[in-house]
């Protein structure tokens, strides 16, 4: 279990990721690639990436187990900031935090039934000592294989990572300023339940993070599964990593064209589209639309399944937000191509995404 142990201090600085992690998501859709789990979510992507990857996945999995720990440099804090400033970030890791890690990755390390401990300890020490070693050469491959395994797995699926993001915050945002931070904690994953002044967690080990008045970054994410993730080191600035709710539909690339947007031509629904804004259930839908309830919930159900809006459900009701398509379009003046953006900002092509189950 994972104890977070919160003062007054803490609670008062509480914050909220505006944004997906480049890293984070990286790293945790590399355990999702090698485990079967989740299939209706995972399943499908599974399949799209491992056709898309070209031996990053050897190097990769060097430093990134299949279970237990990896190092704390390959997720700064940067990652919210995009894949490039994120690889600086990683380029730029002291050489002592190198090896220091790195050695504790051999020690974490456990053998499969077929390896000696030592033997599996010595061929895990031996691959890594290049890397250890703090030369350029190793660590510019390592960032290579991150950056080469984002662009195929990670990179296609951002608008998708991007929206069920946006959706989990509105979510959060909404019990914060329903019940202050109480609420907010209280509203996160069931594998969290907050009890004052401390958050318990489902966690493979048994584990006390004090906060000391540093407070804490939740760092909703997409690919994370069943439990949250923290730092190892205690000294770094905590950061909470956990799952956003799934609508156990799978992640589809931006150039899927999905159905089509000539639905949407109108000015009710139109007037619908603005009226979520930053999120709003469907009772506050049909409010700010003027229409009715039933109403309310149709044109929620077809902005859904058109990509433009993501729903969440939050306690009894349902909390639509606006995805970055669906933000793009109501801007106006974005051709289909660029309506959104890739984590790089290159404007990548982007259309609609694939409906998920929730009902209005």
């Amino acid at each position: 279990m994972l104890r977070v142990h919160f003062s007054g201090v803490d609670l008062s600085r509480i914050r909220l990721s505006d944004r997906p992690d480049a890293l984070w998501e990286t790293v945790l859709s590399f355990h999702r690639l090698r485990d079967r789990r989740g299939a209706k979510v995972f399943g499908e992507w599974r399949r799209e990436s491992r056709a898309r990857l070209n031996g990053e996945t050897r190097l990769l999995s060097s430093v990134i187990p299949t279970r237990g720990y990896f190092p704390d440099f390959l997720t700064p804090r940067e990652g919210t900031r995009g894949m490039d400033t994120a690889l600086e970030a990683v380029r730029a890791t002291a050489p002592e935090r190198l090896r220091a890690e790195l050695a504790l990755l051999v020690a974490s390390h456990r053998p499969d039934r077929m390896t000696a401990p030592q033997n599996h300890a010595a061929s895990t020490q031996q691959r890594l000592a290049p890397l250890a070693g703090g030369r350029g050469e190793p660590l510019a491959r390592l960032t290579g294989a991150l950056r080469g395994y984002h662009r195929a797995a990670v990179e296609p699926y951002w608008p998708h990572i991007q929206a069920r993001i946006e959706a989990d915050r509105a979510a959060r945002g909404r019990a914060l300023l329903d019940g202050g931070a109480d609420e907010l904690l209280a509203s996160l994953p069931p594998m969290l339940r907050w009890r004052p002044p401390v958050l318990e967690a489902d966690y493979p080990v048994d584990r006390d993070l004090y906060l000391r008045g540093r407070g804490l970054l939740l760092q909703p994410s997409f690919f994370c599964r069943g439990t949250p993730v923290v730092y190892r080191d205690p000294q770094l600035p905590p950061v909470l990593v956990y799952p956003v709710t799934h609508a156990d539909a799978a992640p589809a690339p931006a150039d899927d064209p999905g159905p089509p947007l000539g639905r949407l031509v109108g000015q009710t629904r139109s007037t619908v589209l603005g009226a979520i804004g930053s999120g709003c259930t469907t009772s506050e839908l049909a409010r700010r639309a003027g229409v009715s309830l039933a109403s309310a919930s149709q044109h929620a159900c077809v902005l859904r399944e058109a990509g433009l809006v993501v729903t969440l459900r939050h306690g009894n009701a349902v909390l639509h937000t606006l995805t970055p398509l669906g933000a793009a379009l109501l801007r106006g003046g974005a051709t289909a191509e660029a309506l959104v953006p890739s984590p790089e900002g290159t404007g990548a092509a982007g259309r609609q995404l694939r409906k998920g189950p929730v009902t209005s």
